[in-house]
């Protein structure tokens, strides 16, 4: 929408409230609501001051005098509330209309324009694939003397011997695709997905996922980065409230189960140019150019260090370990949903991508998919070919190999700290046309460092209670 539109449309449909929305820099949406008699052209050329030091990630006190600029291409009617009221995304400047370095759109902005300004491609398309749990029930406290959590779903195993129970629950890792009533959750996620399409956003399909405990799955359709960027955003807001409007809680936590599978984000991507997918050819190894080759050699190359933005919470390596379908094994594959990169199988040259399986959903998606592409050019402007680089391409299951096998396959950072520490070591390649500021990288690594890891690495941990409490 134009601004004329939003006002068109505030007219048509009577709206009375509308919704501006900002992204601090971990990843989580902000907002503020304006009734329409404060909304007028100005508002939505200029936009609306803000306090940018109450933003994580943002500014200090002294020079917290930001604008959130609304981007009314964004706009949408949001059903979630209770008068008529439109939903509107901001970037964020400074007060003389500079665009702001650490705004998470704007790297995304600036990811786009210099993928253009290469002349490598003109566009590049993300489609993710967002898993979540939903959960009946959520207890967390974390005090100087006690700290707990629990979770409960009428579908998790440990339900399965409860008095008045239907026999309903499921097994650990074999919670794909069963058909209702087992899949428990079926209506629910029908119901997301229309709350998704009535936000304009395309879902392809949605199922049941692997693991016990209510895991579940909604693909989106394919976009740009910035748009997907946006709609994950939008897909995350939609679900928690459609779960809390039937007294559920969704999760996109990585690891909130011990023993099961975890919660990933698939990314996949593609580069296309004039129009033409040039990730393409018949003769190549899982029909991929030399040049998508040498795209994932750059992912698979910078991965120890890429992983601090795409995977950067501390309980993101809860996940990747090896034995929950985790994809732990910085190698490529056709196929083969155990390496980190998976080239899907298909003859259709329009469908040609990648699949980065490493990813999750507590990731900051314009960071994260700003990043994944800067890595993957890197890799076609050095030529880094993965096959001589050593990441394969490796064709078995890798959980199925032996130690020895295993020994000659990099595996991915251990930790948030671990990949913090690479990111400090190896970052060159996001500084390229002013996509990343040195400014933003570091700032990335302390909070995370200060508010994160160091947070957790501080406290007892229940599990240190029972294998050291008598010793």
């Amino acid at each position: 929408m134009t601004v004329e539109d939003v006002l068109r449309v505030i007219k048509e449909m009577n709206i009375e409230m509308v919704d501006f929305h900002i992204v601090d820099l971990p990843g989580t949406w902000q907002h503020v609501t304006l009734p329409v008699s404060q909304v007028d052209e100005d508002t939505l050329r200029k936009g609306i001051p803000f306090d940018g030091s109450s933003l994580r990630g943002f500014r200090s006190i002294e020079e917290s005098d930001m604008i959130m600029v609304p981007d009314t291409s964004t706009a949408v009617v949001d059903q979630f509330h209770n008068v008529p009221t439109l939903s509107i995304i901001c970037d964020v400047t400074d007060p003389d209309g500079v665009p702001y370095q650490r705004d998470p759109r704007r790297i995304a902005r600036n990811a786009e324009e210099y993928l253009k300004s290469t002349g490598i491609a003109d566009t590049s398309y993300w489609g993710p694939e967002l898993e979540f749990f939903v959960f009946d029930s959520v207890r967390y406290l974390n005090q100087g003397h006690q700290s707990l959590y629990q979770v409960d779903s009428s579908e998790g195993h440990w339900n399965s011997a409860k008095e008045g129970g239907l026999g309903l629950s499921i097994r650990p890792k074999e919670g794909y695709f069963p058909p209702s009533p087992v899949d428990q959750l079926h209506h629910l996620r029908t119901a997301m997905v229309k709350a998704l399409q009535s936000f304009g956003i395309r879902v392809e399909m949605h199922h049941h996922e692997v693991a016990s405990g209510g895991q579940c799955e909604i693909d989106l359709r394919f976009k740009t980065l910035m748009q997907q960027a946006d709609t994950v955003m939008m897909y995350k807001y939609v679900l928690r409230n459609v779960a809390f409007q039937h007294g559920k809680s969704v999760t996109f936590m990585p690891k909130p189960i011990f023993g099961d599978n975890g919660n990933g984000m698939h990314v996949h991507q593609s580069l296309w140019k004039g129009g033409q997918p040039l990730f393409y050819d018949e003769a190549g190894y899982g029909r991929m150019s030399p040049l998508a080759i040498h795209y994932i050699g750059g992912v698979l190359y910078h991965a120890p260090a890429l992983l601090a933005l795409t995977n950067p919470s501390t309980n993101s390596y809860r996940r990747l370990v090896p034995g929950y379908e985790a994809p732990v094994n910085i190698v490529f594959s056709h196929g083969n949903r155990s390496a980190a990169i998976r080239i899907p199988r298909t003859s259709a040259p329009q469908a040609s991508r990648i699949e980065f399986r490493t990813p999750d959903a507590t990731s900051n998606p314009y960071l994260a998919f700003a990043a994944i592409l800067m890595a993957g050019l890197d890799g076609i402007q050095n030529k880094r070919d993965p096959v001589k680089l050593g990441f394969g391409p490796m064709d078995r299951n890798i959980y199925a190999l032996s130690p020895e096998e295993l020994a000659d396959i990099r595996s991915v950072p251990g930790s948030l700290a671990e990949a913090l520490q690479n990111l400090r070591e190896d970052h060159d390649w996001l500084l390229k046309g002013g996509v990343f500021s040195e400014d933003l990288i570091q700032t990335w690594i302390n909070y995370k460092q200060h508010n994160e890891v160091d947070v957790v690495n501080l406290r007892p941990h229940p599990m240190e209670f029972e294998l050291y409490f008598n010793s």
